[in-house]
């Protein structure tokens, strides 16, 4: 659809976009009214919420509407994943310029939409307004099927840390696109347009895991909660982290350290979880550390010297 969003109007924004959403069995009152309405089997709803902004999180030119639309859904859908849930639902706020081309909103819903389809969620509705760049608010809903939620809090020395998914790949990606260079096209892809291991966060979950989070600040700054609010050290070896032969070759071509990409690069919305000994191994993970008695997170016994993941208000 050409045209910008100035002279579709709000109304026709929003009956443009939403006619791009399916409906399904668990949504019970989808986009067009005062609010959505979702079957909840459990009785509990998992909730998450998280901003996207133009600039700060992606930028158009690097970018397509698609990109940013599966991007933003699957930065939620992982999080409620990793609290060991089933996503049912996204809630969407955009906000935008006028002059904004109306195709790269459509894009962005269809992005939304295919990123859903790859756990079974739907989008449920949303809002639009104006802005003098876009904006996205992002509210993800998840079903626990009487299941316990999986905590940042429960890990226990004598589990093994366990990850699902590639790290350093979105922070390659997205150094090399800052240095306008045009490869490895799998990196500049993975910043583009994460591909969270959503089966295998679901099969830790089921596996036992005592605790668990998705990896979207850095791998150090995401075990880092866990520790924390588990009161226990997790030690993680920097052999078992796969430093991947694309991640190579973008460092070598930057000067780079790729192991500083796979500890500390965000955006990747891997799983970190914490496994029982004597839990079975899912599929598609490995092991990458254990927890102990302590506090903190170690990288073969030391700390890790420079920052440790996304921030965003970094202390001077």
């Amino acid at each position: 659809m050409t045209g910008h969003l100035a002279d579709l109007g709000e109304f026709g924004l929003i009956r443009a976009i939403t006619a791009r959403f399916p409906g399904g069995e668990g949504l019970l009152v989808g986009p067009g009214d005062d609010a959505a309405l979702l079957a909840a089997p459990d009785g509990r709803v998992v909730a998450t919420t998280d901003l996207l902004l133009e600039g700060r999180h992606f930028r158009r030119d690097y970018s397509s509407g698609y990109d940013v639309g599966r991007k933003a859904a699957a930065q939620n859908l992982s999080d409620v994943v990793a609290m060991g849930a089933r996503p049912t639902g996204l809630l969407v706020g955009f906000a935008a310029p006028g002059d904004l081309p109306v195709d790269w909103a459509l894009r962005l819903a269809d992005g939304l939409r295919d990123e859903c389809a790859e756990v079974g969620a739907y989008v449920a509705g949303g809002d639009v307004s104006s802005a003098d760049r876009v904006l996205l608010a992002i509210t993800a809903l998840g079903d626990l099927g009487g299941a316990a939620p999986v905590l940042r809090g429960g890990a226990r020395p004598g589990d093994r840390v366990v990850l699902a998914g590639r790290l350093g790949w979105a922070q390659a990606g997205l150094e090399l696109l800052d240095a306008g260079a045009d490869g490895p096209v799998e990196l500049l892809d993975a910043h583009r347009r994460p591909s969270p291991p959503y089966a295998a966060g679901q099969a830790l979950a089921a596996a036992g895991a005592t605790a668990m989070c998705d990896v979207s600040d850095g791998l150090l700054a995401d075990v880092g909660h866990v520790a924390t609010a588990s009161g226990v050290r997790v030690e993680l070896r920097a052999a078992a982290l796969d430093v991947a032969a694309p991640l190579r070759a973008a460092a070598e071509r930057l000067a780079a350290d790729p192991l500083r990409w796979v500890l500390t690069g965000g955006d990747d919305n891997a799983f970190v979880a914490c496994l029982p000994p004597t839990a079975p191994l899912p599929p598609g993970t490995r092991l990458v550390g254990e927890v102990t008695e302590g506090s903190g997170v170690v990288v073969d016994g030391a700390p890790y010297a420079g920052a440790q993941g996304w921030d965003h208000y970094p202390r001077g």
